[in-house]
């Protein structure tokens, strides 16, 4: 592989002290390349596990305790949402059953209301009532006393005009017979 010229030993990849084609793929070079690239690796590694990764890992570490708090907050703040949606089902229910017997105790007082009502009404009616039949039972019997009256003086005037007398005593003795049926 080796060529003299001059008295050096000059490799096929290097003409005239220049690099024929990809100097990466020279077997001549890779020695000092490998060598290079492991200082390199190194480099990176050390710069990497003393000053980037802590970092990095810090910043990782803060945001899953920032999640962790989070999420305990978000459960504590359901668990919250849970016992004030029970608190407000608790309240409604009671305000429902406060309203029911609101309403039961008004229908009462109405109901109390209505039966007085309808009792003092009851009453009035019964008055009137007995008042109106006392009245139709006096203007019956002063109906029955004029009818009396009147059946009296028209067989008076009917004997009369018949060509006959009574006296006053046989007129109202028929009349009253007649009446009683």
């Amino acid at each position: 592989m080796a060529t003299e010229t001059t008295g050096q030993t000059v490799s096929t990849c290097v003409v005239d002290g220049s690099a024929v084609g990809m100097p990466q793929l020279c077997f001549d070079w890779w020695p000092n390349q490998i060598f290079w690239l492991t200082v390199t690796l190194v480099v990176i590694f050390f710069f990497l596990s003393r000053v980037a990764l802590p970092r990095i890992a810090a910043v990782l570490a803060e945001r899953q305790g920032t999640i962790t708090n989070d999420l305990a907050a978000a459960e504590d703040l359901k668990v919250k949402a849970v016992e004030a949606e029970e608190a407000y089902n608790k309240a409604l229910a009671n305000a429902r059953a406060e309203a029911q017997k609101i309403i039961a105790q008004a229908k009462a007082e109405i109901q109390a209301d209505l039966d007085d009502a309808t009792a003092k009404a009851d009453a009035e009616i019964a008055a009137k009532l007995a008042e109106s039949e006392t009245t139709i039972a006096a203007i019956r019997d002063g109906a029955m006393d004029s009818v009396k009256e009147v059946a009296k003086d028209t067989a008076k005037e009917l004997v009369a005009a018949l060509g006959g007398s009574a006296d006053a005593r046989s007129i109202t003795s028929a009349v009253t017979a007649k009446m009683k049926g």
